[in-house]
């Protein structure tokens, strides 16, 4: 029924806003909050960023409900360093470790720290996270046959069921809370990524044994016929089925939505699609032209439209803000013989820019940001920069929260550039590859780096130089030429606002 109430809120005059009650007033101010955090979807994965390969409906409709940002950046061009980001409002180049975590990494957000989620509880909503976490679980090594802490709960969630790491890590098993999910006793976890265990089949010695073979790396411990990196044993009973996984990541986050539906509440949902191994449900093979890849984008879109069926049953779209985005740009072969490079054909996965994941152009950090609220957001196209890294103190600000200075010191208030009230967002841009970029609305920086030139892996072109690179977006949104040499005072003014944004350990004053 709130949604109804809310709608006749804001229909009254102010006099009889006035007469309702403080704790009426607080809990209308409050929409819940839905973040979709997908992984390694890209700027041209969608329907309604420009695919044609693909159809994404219930992305589209969000596209069509709501705002649809055509300059959304993470902070990084790789999962756990944006995640990282994106939870704490720090860049995480300022720490080190946060690099892509291995399966059995501690936690690199330490208990108690400020935030997205800890801010969000604090203002009273229920807090939630379902699905991909890929932020280290425990002190030291995990126990994964005890309580698997500290971890999402110990930062400010309410509730907490995860896949540690990444679909192609081990331990292939979810956490609920503390615990893993159906694990028996009798049949502990081993978990190792400094050597293989004695005893346990390998994709590399026993290629025999698998249903999807690895293209390169990934041919380790044996799961559920895919090999993956790192080596388990146990456990056998607590086994995810890959296939399964969006059914079972979805289910847990439309239950959180009906049981918190009561009160505010903020779910962080981060799915696995389109991740490798992409080994869709089989009610999703062939739904498109592109193998596994595609049709990992299909169950995607169907995943989103679970959520949002949700919200209509009860009641509760009008103040839901749903926020859908990735945690960085694209890439086609990431390990696995799965067609996604035979069949892509015509299908750009990072629309027109340059690079995509593990790069520094624009296609390893340019994502899709779409936000509908409906009793807020008027629909349409945003061009304003707006990054993840200020999503901590714009929801903060939404919420009325307030934060210490030293709490999430790389976020500022965005929100009305990310709402759309406001055509103007940031100024500038801090992103991290393999080394940092600063960009604005005309020019981009890329700080000088290994040089090489593509990952002979993914085919990505890294965007590295070992000197600087500087292109104007404007006149080159493509990022063909490289005119560094044409601009050396400029070249020379961004390098030393990166040096000083490094320098200070914060960029919020």
């Amino acid at each position: 029924m709130r949604h109804w109430i809310f709608k006749a809120v804001l229909l009254v005059a102010p006099l009889a806003l006035a007469r309702l009650s403080p704790s009426l007033v607080a809990a209308l101010a409050k929409p819940n909050i839905v973040l979709i955090y997908t992984d390694d979807v890209g700027y041209g994965d969608l329907s309604c960023y420009g695919a044609t390969s693909v159809a994404t409906p219930n992305i589209d409709r969000l596209a069509k409900e709501g705002l649809r940002h055509t300059h959304g950046h993470t902070t990084s061009a790789t999962c756990t360093p944006s995640r990282y980001s994106l939870l704490t409002g720090e860049y995480a180049w300022r720490k080190p470790g946060t690099g892509v975590a291995r399966g059995d990494a501690t936690a690199l957000i330490a208990p108690g720290r400020t935030t997205m989620a800890s801010l969000l509880r604090s203002a009273g909503y229920k807090t939630g996270v379902v699905g991909k976490w890929h932020l280290g679980l425990g002190i030291g090594k995990p126990d994964w046959n005890g309580d698997v802490k500290p971890g999402p709960l110990e930062i400010g969630f309410d509730y907490s069921f995860i896949m540690p790491a990444t679909g192609d890590r081990v331990p292939c098993v979810y956490v609920e809370n503390h615990r893993v999910v159906g694990l028996d006793p009798k049949d502990p976890i081993t978990v190792s990524f400094d050597g293989p265990i004695a005893g346990q089949p390998t994709g590399a010695k026993n290629p025999e044994l698998l249903r999807v073979h690895p293209s390169h790396g990934h041919d380790q411990a044996i799961v559920n016929g895919v090999s993956r990196i790192g080596h388990m044993s146990g456990g056998k009973s607590a086994l995810w089925v890959d296939e399964d996984m969006a059914d079972t990541l979805t289910k847990k986050a439309t239950a959180f939505i009906e049981q918190n539906r009561a009160q505010p509440f903020f779910l962080y949902f981060c799915t696995h699609d389109i991740h490798v191994p992409r080994m869709p449900h089989p009610r999703f093979g062939g739904r498109t032209s592109m193998g596994p890849r595609g049709d990992a984008i299909a169950e995607l879109d169907w995943t989103v439209g679970e959520v949002l069926a949700t919200l209509d049953r009860l009641k509760l779209t009008d103040n839901t803000m749903v926020i859908f985005s990735s945690d960085n740009g694209p890439v086609v072969d990431d390990g696995y013989k799965d067609d996604a490079v035979a069949k892509l054909g015509s299908h750009r996965p990072a629309g027109p820019w340059r690079g995509g994941k593990y790069s520094n152009f624009e296609g390893g950090t340019r994502v899709p940001v779409l936000v509908r609220w409906p009793a807020r957001v008027k629909p349409g196209v945003s061009a304003a920069i707006v990054s993840q890294i200020d999503w901590a103190a714009s929801f903060a600000t939404l919420v009325g929260q307030p934060f210490g200075r030293d709490d999430i010191p790389d976020s500022t208030d965005q929100l009305a550039a990310l709402l759309g009230e406001s055509k103007t967002g940031r100024a500038e841009l801090v992103e991290h590859a393999n080394s940092l970029a600063l960009s604005d609305a005309r020019w981009k920086l890329i700080l000088p780096s290994n040089g090489v030139a593509v990952n002979k892996n993914t085919n990505t072109e890294m965007g590295n130089l070992r000197t600087p690179q500087f292109y104007d977006l404007a006149a080159d949104p493509g990022e063909t030429k490289n005119v560094a040499a044409d601009h050396p005072e400029l070249v020379a003014q961004y390098q030393a606002r990166l040096e000083a944004l490094r320098a200070a350990g914060r960029s919020r004053p």
